[in-house]
């Protein structure tokens, strides 16, 4: 069994799902999940986390992410892309500094209402699936925040911009609330992933392209260990006699490791013995021990 993190590149026409599946066929193993929802029409980078790498799959949803994404001004559609129903025409008669400026004036936080096509979830019930039965529900607001905007760029009606972005971020609806700050109308016209956390587009492989690494049973050129997902966090080497602790998912003092070093309250730290990785652990000042946060037995 592959355990660890491969980043795939998601051509357009696949769901997210469909990449997980073929995978457990390209793999030959049920244990394998994917880090956050793209767009069938949407392509680039999709972490796909295998074995005890699936444990990741939250983690990584939870990083900050970059696209490039093509603004279509003067339409909006029900999907707040050009796959959905029309639902509005306009002309473009806003000037490129000024499309430029409203563009830029949402870096920073910003209340987002995501949209009805959406896998969120209102009462139990996936927002898309309201939407395809002809329901539309309130939405509240949700804080995002849009790191940094860089417009490559400029024939209008079209704009091409790279975007980095928090987490639960819809580009989608950047682009709509763009167009609705123009007066015009906006709809996203294409959009690829080129960052997710460490994950960057250069390095990813088509599906394709793993299939026959697997042919040449090279499949682990690619594979990320898990531990490499936190070489930010310090590393911390339990003594002999404390690795049943770890085994147990137990916590543990930091005279325990061979550093004897306390970081600060929260701060994540990587575990090992034996050099074994064994999890993320969290220092808690109240009690004075190191608690698991994630263990990856």
């Amino acid at each position: 069994m592959y355990n660890g993190i491969i980043n795939i590149y998601k051509e357009k026409g696949f769901t997210s799902h469909d990449v997980v599946a073929k995978m457990r066929g390209i793999c030959k193993q049920k244990k394998i999940g994917h880090t956050g929802t793209l767009d069938p029409d949407a392509t680039g980078v999709l972490p796909v986390c295998l074995g005890s790498g699936t444990k990741l799959c939250d983690m990584l949803t939870d990083k900050d992410k970059e696209y490039v994404a093509e603004l279509l001004l003067g339409k909006e559609t029900d999907t707040q892309d050009v796959t959905g129903q029309v639902l509005k025409e306009s002309s473009v008669n806003c000037t490129e500094e000024e499309v430029r400026q409203v563009i830029m004036s949402f870096v920073g936080d910003y209340m987002q209402i995501p949209p009805m096509y959406s896998a969120l979830k209102v009462d139990g019930k996936k927002l898309y699936e309201l939407a395809r039965a002809g329901k539309e529900v309130e939405r509240a607001a949700r804080p995002v925040k849009i790191l940094d905007i860089e417009i490559l760029e400029v024939n209008l009606p079209v704009v091409k911009m790279r975007v980095e972005c928090s987490k639960g971020t819809y580009i989608r609806t950047l682009c709509h609330d763009i167009g609705q700050k123009l007066g015009c109308g906006g709809t996203m016209q294409s959009l690829k992933r080129t960052k997710v956390g460490i994950f960057k587009l250069e390095d990813a492989i088509t599906l394709a392209e793993l299939e026959k690494l697997r042919d040449e049973d090279r499949i682990g050129d690619k594979l990320y260990v898990v531990d490499s997902i936190f070489e930010e966090c310090p590393a911390l080497h339990a003594k002999e006699d404390t690795i049943r602790l770890l085994e147990n998912g137990n916590s543990f003092y930091p005279n325990q490791m061979e550093e004897k070093k306390t970081y600060p309250s929260g701060e994540w730290v990587r575990v090992y013995g034996k050099e074994r990785f064994f999890g993320i652990y969290a220092y808690d000042s109240e009690t004075r021990r190191y608690k698991p946060v994630k263990m990856f037995l």
